[in-house]
């Protein structure tokens, strides 16, 4: 498998789950998308700057909605864009919606707070 530049955004499948997000070294950020939905054609850039700035910490991976429909139900996610952080190979924080980077990092480093994982 080829290697991905730290802080490049890879999807994420039911295939590669276990291996991208429970087996990670460092907690994981999952963006829940879809093509349709326009706030998260709005939020990938967001999100794409947020695993540049947080590179070598937390891996961004994002799952398509209508391709990873077992992913989704999986998490709960009945509205996209979602987000859901992993640590230590276990859900530790999610939310809902579009929102501006600071937000988007606020609530990352809460989750990651909240799970005893220091930035």
């Amino acid at each position: 498998m080829p290697a991905h530049a730290p802080g490049s955004v890879r999807s994420v499948t039911e295939q590669n789950f276990t291996e991208r997000v429970l087996q990670a070294e460092r907690p994981v950020l999952i963006q829940f998308w879809a093509a349709w939905c326009r706030p998260c054609r709005l939020v990938t850039p967001i999100v794409e700057s947020l695993a540049a700035d947080r590179a070598g910490e937390v891996d961004v991976v994002r799952a398509d909605l209508d391709d990873q429909p077992g992913l989704a139900a999986r998490h709960d996610v009945n509205a996209v864009p979602a987000f859901v952080v992993y640590a230590g190979g276990r859900p530790v924080g999610s939310w809902t919606g579009a929102a501006p980077q600071h937000v988007l990092d606020q609530y990352l480093t809460a989750a990651l707070r909240d799970a005893g994982v220091d930035r």
